[in-house]
């Protein structure tokens, strides 16, 4: 028996402007297990507005609206500033097709992973990096070490989303 993590029915996202309404997201709904979900389409469909939504990141006046909408029973669309910190980070987040929009220009590598330790974990600096570098090696990066000390300019696009999974 498959135990559901994520589920969304009739999902709707908008944003009102002077000019009307734009619905960024219309009608979405999928359950979700234990697997992975990729969600595909062209620019400017709606997927990384769905992302958003998903994690409470709609910036104002964008307008989430949904049947059900709950992350390991968790209502999602109740769910208030605090609530929204236990889970994104450390339960849920969103990988982007390109990292280059989501890692930090001026801050390296490894300090960004430790940010997310340190915040989410509370871990000191040293145990922060020591995690770093595992996170690195468990997305297979070749030489952890190494690409611990890049900016992320110097990463391929397939190493920045290795990076941004073990973030």
């Amino acid at each position: 028996m498959s135990e559901t993590l994520l589920e969304v029915e009739d999902l709707n996202v908008s944003f009102p402007s002077r000019s009307g309404v734009t619905h960024a997201v219309r009608n979405a709904s999928f359950t979700l297990g234990r697997e992975r979900l990729g969600i595909v389409g062209e620019s400017g469909s709606g997927k990384s507005t769905t992302g958003r939504a998903l994690l409470g990141l709609i910036p104002q006046p964008g307008l989430v609206s949904a049947k059900k909408m709950t992350f390991c029973g968790a209502d999602l669309l109740t769910c208030g500033e605090a609530g929204w910190r236990k889970l994104r980070g450390r339960r849920m987040t969103m990988v982007m097709q390109d990292p280059k929009y989501s890692l930090n220009p001026v801050m390296k590598v490894g300090r960004q992973i430790g940010e997310t330790c340190r915040l989410h974990l509370g871990s000191n600096a040293q145990d922060a990096q020591r995690r770093a570098l595992a996170m690195l090696e468990a997305v297979k990066i070749r030489d952890p070490d190494r690409v611990y000390d890049l900016y992320p300019h110097q990463l391929s696009g397939g190493m920045g989303q290795r990076v941004m999974i073990a973030m």
